[in-house]
């Protein structure tokens, strides 16, 4: 997403290091502060499946956390061994909305080692996704791990009928929610927390919510805590910065970024080619084809743009619902964001009506090298426009700062995902925030960057 990618789930590479032995933690309860030490508020603990040198286990969450709706939530956990680590649990949050963390932790073990011997590393499954991922198995085959993908309108009915009134459940108020229950249940008085796209969101909305409970925060790919903007008005002018200096960086004659105007001109594809370009950046964040492809379809020939667009969708967006769940995806992002028609409580007979008003106002300079049908046309913003009215949660003020802790804002200079822009506007929230912008990256720093510099910022910043 502009605010929240969750593309990276299908794209990371596994590698196993560091041994794990057991989850502790008193019970955990909604209303008490926790008490460090042992105790059973982490079930059935047991070697994972898939990586026995850590230990998984679950906690059991309520849906509702107002108790208004009955039942109750498994969300699995994983951890590294070290549970008298000096400096503390380090919570990673994965991204999306949608992605799941326990299958990451041996990668993130890896990413991490240089601290493991200070924090102790905990990931888990946020609600509705891994083995829970909430299905929408039309939305899913249609979108993958995009969100900027347009779906058949009947993929978006068919998985709003299947999440039927549960779907408000599934917020980002709710999974911060559970990670104070996780904070509980593993016994700490307050986390450390490494966040990536979607997950620089919980993190920032748990800091928020819970400003004495947080020891730390690492903020990396950084996205609004607001929610992602449907319209994606950062990634579309940061589309010209990045292009432009991947073909410097490759040695391209052309312009890319005015190749790429006169293609959506010419087809009127800038969605698709926006949707393209955000998967690409996993494949190759020099962008390498991409410029040769936009330059033959400004002069009208467009074959190699169209098997660029063939190949992020088979590589890059093709997953299934536990690596990224679209029905996850879309009840929090049409429950959290704010959109042209205003939010998910607003009647959907006028909504297409505001959006069209959005659309005739939008200007060159907001959306170039694209055009305004672009910022109206994209996937996620379109799932929401049909979803079903259903109250929304409150959201912060996006003038709410973030509690007078260490921060490490992380980004890359080729991330459309969520380009740097958007760093720089969250780091405003921050009280003496610490700035890395990594030459030659592109989303998700610390896990998927060949240039090792911001995963040193990310040791010497847990490490101080």
């Amino acid at each position: 997403m502009t605010s929240t990618r969750g593309r990276i789930a299908a794209l990371l590479g596994a590698v196993a290091v560091v041994a794990g032995t057991t989850l502790a933690g008193p019970a955990a309860t909604a209303s008490a502060e926790a008490q460090p030490g042992p105790g059973g508020g982490i079930t059935g603990q047991a070697p994972c499946p898939d990586a026995p040198e850590f230990t998984c286990g679950s906690i059991t969450v309520p849906l509702d956390h107002s108790g208004a709706t009955p039942g109750t939530l498994q969300l699995d956990v994983a951890t590294t061994g070290n549970a008298d680590a000096p400096k503390g649990d380090l919570l990673y949050l994965t991204g999306g909305p949608g992605q799941p963390g326990v299958p990451s932790i041996k990668r993130m073990a890896d990413k991490l080692a240089p601290v493991l011997k200070d924090y102790r590393l905990v990931m888990y499954d946020q609600r509705g996704t891994g083995r829970g991922a909430l299905q929408c198995p039309g939305l899913q085959a249609d979108m993958g791990s995009s969100d900027l993908v347009v779906p058949r309108r009947q993929s978006i009915t068919d998985c709003a009928a299947a999440l039927g009134p549960d779907a408000r459940h599934y917020t980002t108020a709710d999974t911060v929610a559970d990670i104070d229950l996780l904070r509980h249940a593993l016994g700490d008085r307050r986390l450390s927390l490494d966040g990536v796209s979607y997950g620089t969101v919980v993190a920032e909305r748990y800091a928020f919510t819970h400003p004495t409970r947080v020891a730390r925060l690492v903020l990396d790919s950084v996205a609004p805590p607001g929610g992602f903007d449907p319209l994606d008005l950062a990634a579309m002018p940061a589309t010209a910065r990045v292009l432009r200096a991947a073909c410097q960086a490759t040695g391209c004659t052309t312009d890319p970024a005015a190749d790429l105007a006169a293609t959506v001109r010419r087809y009127g594809d800038g969605a698709q080619i926006l949707s393209a370009l955000t998967g690409f950046e996993f494949i190759d964040p020099d962008f390498g084809g991409f410029p040769e492809a936009l330059h033959e379809a400004a002069a009208g020939q467009p074959a190699k743009l169209q098997d660029l667009f063939a190949l992020v969708h088979q590589v890059v967006d093709a997953a299934p619902a536990e690596e990224l769940s679209q029905g996850l995806h879309s009840a929090a992002l049409c429950a959290d964001s704010r959109f042209p028609w205003g939010t998910a409580d607003t009647p959907v007979a006028g909504r297409a009506a505001a959006l069209e008003r959005t659309r005739q106002r939008l200007t060159a300079e907001q959306t170039w090298p694209f055009d305004p049908a672009t910022a109206t046309g994209l996937g996620s913003l379109l799932v929401c426009l049909d979803w079903p009215r259903e109250q929304v949660p409150p959201v912060p003020s996006p003038h709410h700062r973030l509690p007078d802790v260490p921060v490490l804002l992380l980004g890359g200079d080729r991330d459309l995902a969520t380009p740097y822009e958007l760093l720089y506007q969250q780091a405003e929230l921050a009280h003496d925030p610490e700035i890395v912008i990594v030459s030659g990256a592109a989303h998700s720093v610390q896990n998927r960057a060949t240039n090792p510099a911001g995963r040193q910022a990310v040791y010497d910043f847990l490490l101080r």
